[in-house]
Order: structure tokens, then sequence, then C-alpha cells
């Protein structure tokens, strides 16, 4: 029987060992996707703030078009930084 369930989980393509990802930490890598909560709040995780060197106190202007959620990143030079939703 534990061959059978091994061929099985095998061949999903499921992973039960637990391997530390390539920066070293465990947890969930980025998947691009997020979902508004229950409460309607969209939070975005720390692995795209990490990635885009945020910090906390850093202001964004949102604008909202038909399909999509562009935050701007207030700076106080004149570079910015664009995230789409």
């Amino acid at each position: 029987m534990m061959k059978f369930l091994n061929a099985l989980i095998d061949a999903e393509g499921i992973q039960l060992d637990s391997s530390p990802s390539l920066n070293g930490h465990g947890g969930r890598s980025a998947s691009y996707r997020i979902s508004v909560q229950s409460n309607g709040n969209l939070l975005i995780g720390s692995a795209y703030t990490k990635q885009m060197n945020l910090q906390p106190g850093d202001e964004f202007v949102i604008t909202l078009g038909k399909k999509h959620i562009r935050l701007k990143q207030v700076d106080t030079e004149d570079e910015s930084v664009e995230a789409t939703a």
C-alpha cells in the first residue's frame, strides 16, 4: 500500500520533503497573485516588499484602471518605482 501511495504522490508532483528555499529560509515563494480578504483589504506580502527593497513608511499613490491597480511609489527624488497588481 505504501508503494502505491508513494507512486501516487510522485505522479502528482507533490513534494513532502521540507527542503529550504533558494535564499536559505523556509516559507512560501511569491506567487504574484493575491486575493481580497474578507474585510475588503488587499495584503501585499513581505516577499514582494523585500524584492522591491521597500522600507516601513514608504508611500504610494494608488491609480485604479479597468482591470488593474497601479502603485506608484512617492519618492523624494525624481525616480519612482511602479508595481501593477
